[in-house]
């Protein structure tokens, strides 16, 4: 494109963002200014392919704003072509508005919520690895990041993780404009200190000595967009706040906007406007995904009785259910072989990637998958994945649909110790919006509920157990979310139990015991921790008024006080056992006593209910 016109857009987007800013009263506009010639040369010079009639083009180019308080800039960019109106730039970060102030999957061309900083590039690797790996179609992944959120070490987990997968389809655009929230970054506008360590990764580097001249831009890009082996690191020198002078380089200015009379200042400034600008964007190419059908593949059955600890189900139960979701991908951190995904990767290699003992890019890198129309099975143990929740709390926002298996939850997995005890697990996953929780108790209901995770468009967690657990359920016994089993009952029964997991099978125990002293007492599977279909759990309790949870879990936020939530407004007097030590290294036998999660414990709180 002619650089006049390249040039009057800038000046056109810079008053957008002056306008959108202050009539908002809030937002990010030196930080927008930095990064608009960058952008500028990306979507306006024959770069950035895209069909605007059709978002869900495959073949698309994406590009995230991991710097996502620049969003005035990035909603400016989409009205050059047309995609939204000036005047919907004017309602920036309003309520009713879908331009809010960092991107969020309301705004219709956002890949991705961001804002919370050192995210973007993870979700740009699990879209560059979904275009080469497995639609394998020539789209390309561009990210724009912060140099300050160069500090945080996701960045630095996905940087390593796309020099090992050679995502050669994967450009970063790094706008160094010296300045952060409350003062210089880490190194300032040294661009030598991040070419050599991004080199050093094994990734190319394109610099650009002046972020802002628009002919060493298109220089930068077209070098970037030639065939290479290694992703792409454009690292651009810029000035905070280019294009009004008493802004340029400011301290103090980050978040600050302006107030009329700055912007008219500014505006002036500017010089004359050309507010009539449109500019359409390249089509892609019109190729489909590498789509292909997977025959079943039958696994072996279990039989009531067997023992089988529910973490060596989930290998098998994803390779049963493949030929209907040929979209699972599965991701691991380094523990495949104690999560069992190894199973799923021994038959399926190409769907498997094996992410390192670097979560929080796993999270990242699932959610770029998640966004491309693959289901990603993440799997850890279940302490491990507490590393990236921000990354967890953030994909809400995303409208994901990523399936997290925690497994080695709680102290019963015995002599490790507390380090590898996840015991904040249901809590965490409890506290994202509409998400699903599940705890299965044997082999049978965990390749039940895989199914069902499958099925479930949205998040889920399913917490695995180390240990071996007896079948209790036969093949054709359904699972749906929500719901709950009775295992245990008679006519006679005065205390519900509750358990899950591998308390569940503690107080199983403790039904038999008590049994035997003509003692009776109820015993139900809450299998589905959230959500809880109250009616039916209601029901499930029936008349009796004493009901005691049991969880291998920290109290706060565990399956007592979900329990005691949603059972809040009935005539129920409800009793906690969960952990409530410090737990240390040991049999798991003698922490379930310890902790007083056991099937005497149980047992011991049950007689003591009925003397009461």
């Amino acid at each position: 494109m002619d650089l006049n016109k390249l040039k009057e857009i800038s000046k056109l987007i810079r008053y957008w963002i002056i306008k959108s800013t202050t009539k908002a009263e809030s937002g990010h506009p030196t930080s927008s200014f930095s990064a608009v010639e960058l952008m500028v040369g990306l979507f306006f010079n024959k770069k950035f392919k895209f069909d605007l009639n059709n978002i869900a083009n495959p073949n698309n180019d994406r590009i995230i704003f991991s710097k996502g308080h620049a969003s005035p800039l990035f909603y400016s960019l989409w009205a050059i072509v047309g995609a939204i109106k000036e005047a919907d730039l004017m309602c920036l970060r309003r309520f009713k508005s879908n331009l809010e102030g960092h991107p969020t999957s309301r705004f219709k061309y956002a890949e991705a919520a961001t804002g919370s900083l050192g995210q973007g590039l993870s979700i740009g690797v699990g879209m560059a690895i979904n275009a080469k790996y497995l639609d394998k179609l020539p789209y390309k992944t561009f990210v724009l990041i912060g140099d300050g959120e160069m500090a945080e070490g996701s960045q630095w987990e996905a940087i390593q993780l796309a020099a090992h997968y050679k995502l050669n389809n994967l450009i970063g655009i790094l706008d160094v404009n010296r300045l952060g929230q409350c003062g210089e970054t880490m190194y300032g506008h040294d661009i030598k200190s991040y070419k050599n360590k991004l080199k050093s990764f094994g990734w190319q580097v394109v610099v650009i000595k002046n972020g802002h001249s628009l002919p060493q831009i298109n220089r930068a890009y077209n070098k970037a967009l030639k065939s290479t082996k290694a992703p792409i690191m454009i690292i651009a020198k810029t000035i905070k706040g280019k294009g009004v002078s008493f802004l340029e380089d400011k301290n103090g200015y980050h978040g600050k906007v302006l107030d009329n009379n700055e912007a008219i200042k500014a505006i002036k400034e500017l010089g004359d406007i050309d507010k009539k600008i449109r500019v359409k964007f390249l089509k892609p190419d019109n190729l489909q995904p590498n789509n292909k059908s997977i025959d079943l593949i039958k696994i072996p059955k279990y039989k009531q009785g067997e023992e089988v600890a529910t973490r060596k189900v989930y290998g098998n139960a994803l390779i049963s259910i493949i030929h209907k979701f040929p979209n699972i991908v599965v991701l691991d951190g380094d523990v495949s072989n104690s999560t069992f995904s190894k199973d799923f990767k021994d038959k399926f290699p190409n769907n498997f990637f094996e992410m390192f003992i670097a979560e929080q890019n796993m999270v990242g890198t699932a959610l770029g998958l998640s966004l491309r129309n693959k289901i990603p099975f993440v799997s850890s143990f279940s302490a491990f994945l507490t590393r990236g929740f921000d990354q967890i709390r953030m994909s809400q926002y995303s409208n994901n649909n990523v399936k997290f298996i925690g497994s080695h939850a709680g102290v019963s997995i015995g002599q490790d110790g507390p380090s590898q005890m996840g015991l904040e697990d249901i809590s965490m996953f409890r506290s994202i919006l509409k998400s699903v929780v599940l705890y299965p108790s044997d082999a049978m209901s965990m390749e039940k509920l895989i199914l069902k995770a499958a099925e479930h468009k949205g998040l889920v967690y399913i917490r695995t157990t180390r240990n071996n657990t007896p079948v209790i359920y036969e093949s054709n016994e359904d699972f749906l979310i929500g719901d709950n089993k009775i295992v245990r009952q008679s006519n006679n029964d005065k205390v519900v139990i509750i358990g899950s997991g591998i308390t569940l099978h503690q107080a199983i125990k403790a039904y038999k015991e008590l049994k035997e002293q003509n003692i009776f007492v109820k015993v139900i599977d809450l299998y589905s921790i959230k959500p809880i279909n109250k009616d039916l759990l209601v029901k499930s309790i029936g008349n009796i008024k004493s009901i005691i949870t049991v969880e291998d879990h920290y109290p706060d936020g565990g399956i007592g006080e979900a329990i005691k939530s949603i059972l809040s407004d009935c005539d129920y007097n409800i009793y906690s056992l969960a952990v409530n030590k410090i737990p240390r290294s040991g049999a798991t036998q003698t922490l379930l006593n310890f902790e007083e999660i056991s099937s005497d414990a149980i047992i011991s709180k049950t007689k003591k209910i009925l003397r009461a």
